[in-house]
């Protein structure tokens, strides 16, 4: 037997001689470290401008939301429309899955049996709880002050977080979303068509949304569960289309008659679970095509815009102490979500944008500035009123007095 070191050696040599000696031609790796028809592909960019997908959110948002208000208002089956819901979801998610790509990032989830008993089911049970409630709420109390009262959903993921372990508790933060609490207390007192059991459906709503969000952080917080929205309702909605349809049929199905349906439409009901479905969708494209800053100011605007649309299609009578503490909860929710840093830096950069707006069209300025105090003052003098938005009832009632003969 030969020495195997100097054989080694012998071979390395010769190796050397014949990669030396041989043609000069540039070769390919033999075990490339990335693959090259994966580094070929590369994700098309969107030649839509962000504010698209923004609106579409926004718009989406607001019509689910006026939707089942419109709905309820008219039938009384709010645990029946969330399974409807839940049931298109699960119908177009199983779709997609076979005939899209948006649903691909299920096979990164390592989903098992096992995980989606211990982890899957019971969020989804919590998640049906929330939705039920949320659309219990609407029976009682007007878009405006739900979505008031919504504002303080960050404030209780927040204290549940800290009662299950996923968050230190911090009271300078519990110091900062205390004027959420203050803004909707406030906008509460000054409630004129205030409904006690509707409040109760509300807060407990927003109790089990936020379990349902820390538990969902809880999942996600290992790197095999990531999944967008689209993929989480992939998962969530088939288990709580069951849940709902059990509760529904406990409380609801046997007392619905056909003349309800007839009366919202079946093509209402078609539509408003359309809406519903691709309100998901838009959300997964809104996260991939703008930031947080961004996402945070649109959830407040789309608050705002609902405030409004209450007044305007139903009449919704706001009272001044309402626009008082809601202004309270709305900044709170805003520092809170962005931070002081965050706010500043904005800040900063709007005013040297309208610095250089100014001095590039000084006239357009002034009369931008004139516009906005006109406003205001519009708004303070309108604020001495008792309230804003017109009562229907007494509209209705005033209008079949004028029209009977005397």
């Amino acid at each position: 037997m030969g020495d195997p070191e100097k054989a080694f050696s012998e071979k390395e040599r010769m190796s050397a001689e014949i990669i030396r000696d041989g043609p000069a031609t540039p070769t390919l790796p033999v075990l490339p470290t990335v693959n090259p028809e994966v580094e070929k592909r590369e994700v098309p960019a969107s030649n839509l401008h962000p504010a698209f997908y923004v609106i579409t959110w926004i718009t989406l948002s607001s019509s689910v939301i006026l939707f089942n208000k419109w709905i309820l208002d008219n039938a009384k089956f709010p645990i029946t429309l969330t399974c409807w819901h839940l049931t298109f979801a699960t119908l177009m998610t199983q779709v997609m899955a076979r005939t899209t790509n948006l649903l691909d990032g299920r096979k990164t989830v390592k989903m098992t049996g096992r995980v989606y008993l211990r982890a899957i089911v019971p969020i989804g049970a919590f998640f049906s709880l929330s939705l039920i409630c949320g659309n219990l709420t609407y029976l009682y109390l007007s878009v405006a002050f739900i979505q008031m009262l919504k504002a303080t959903t960050p404030v209780a993921v927040l204290l549940i977080g800290w009662a299950m372990g996923i968050h230190k508790a911090d009271l300078k933060v519990l110091f900062n979303v205390s004027f959420i609490v203050l803004g909707v207390i406030i906008a509460s007192i000054g409630e004129i068509k205030f409904v006690m059991l509707g409040v109760i459906f509300q807060l407990g709503g927003i109790l089990f949304e936020a379990i349902r969000l820390v538990m969902v952080e809880r999942l996600l917080s290992s790197a095999e569960y990531k999944m967008d929205p689209l993929v989480s309702l992939y998962y969530f909605a088939p288990v709580c289309a069951i849940m709902n349809f059990c509760t529904a049929l406990v409380f609801e199905i046997p007392r619905i008659q056909m003349e309800e349906l007839y009366h919202v439409g079946l093509w209402t009901l078609l539509a408003s679970a359309m809406v519903a479905f691709a309100l998901n969708v838009s959300v997964v494209f809104l996260i991939g095509r703008t930031s947080g800053l961004v996402m945070t100011l649109c959830g407040v605007l789309k608050d705002i815009l609902l405030v409004g649309a209450s007044i305007a299609i139903w009449g919704t009578p706001v009272s001044p102490l309402q626009y008082f503490g809601y202004s309270i909860a709305l900044g709170g929710l805003v520092y809170y979500k962005l931070g002081a840093a965050t706010m500043k830096a904005q800040f900063s950069e709007a005013g040297r944008l309208w610095a250089e707006f100014g001095s590039n069209r000084p006239v357009l300025r002034k009369v931008i500035v004139f516009g906005g105090i006109l406003t205001i003052l519009f708004v303070l003098l309108g604020g001495l009123a008792p309230t804003v938005g017109y009562d229907s009832n007494y509209l209705t009632s005033t209008i079949k007095g004028a029209d009977k003969p005397s």
